[in-house]
């Protein structure tokens, strides 16, 4: 995998709505302009230290609808969707990794290593091109970023 750099239209969309998500007092996670099917989306993603409802995505839309409405940005048609970052969101950007250590993570690999492809444990280390995780059997492996498909917090939930 490979740290996420915005895109044009992305990193525009972000200067613009990161007041709006200061002010009411959530964190931008990430910003995604992307084509599926016939449709564009884009996505803004929000995070508070005390989770993210409906009303917050309800409260951040409104005033980030109103500004795209003003400013217009962006050439073709699109769907606005502000969501949650989610339990289990994906860490994609430098700041994710640093901000998520101690936290426990999934990692999955492209191609096994060392016979294995998939690690749960502790962010332990993160330096921009690898990531420490300490794992239940008290072993801890560092992975390179261009390894691995994904690195995303985990939660185990029981039913």
């Amino acid at each position: 995998m490979k740290l996420k750099k915005f895109g044009g239209t992305e990193k525009l969309v972000y200067e613009m709505v990161l007041p709006i998500a200061e002010e009411l007092g959530f964190e931008i996670w990430d910003v995604s302009f992307e084509k599926e099917g016939a449709y564009w989306y884009l996505r803004v993603f929000i995070d508070h230290e005390n989770g993210i409802t409906i009303d917050d995505c309800e409260t951040m839309t409104r005033p980030v609808n109103k500004i795209l409405d003003e400013k217009d940005p962006i050439a073709q048609n699109y769907i606005l969707e502000v969501g949650s970052a989610g339990l289990e969101r994906a860490l994609c950007q430098g700041w994710h990794f640093e901000s998520s250590i101690g936290e426990v993570v999934k990692a999955h690999a492209i191609r096994p290593i060392d016979g294995e492809k998939e690690w749960i444990g502790t962010l332990t280390a993160f330096d921009g091109e690898n990531v420490s995780i300490a794992t239940d059997d008290e072993k801890t492996v560092q992975l390179r970023l261009s390894d691995l498909s994904y690195v995303k917090l985990y939660v185990e939930i029981a039913f």
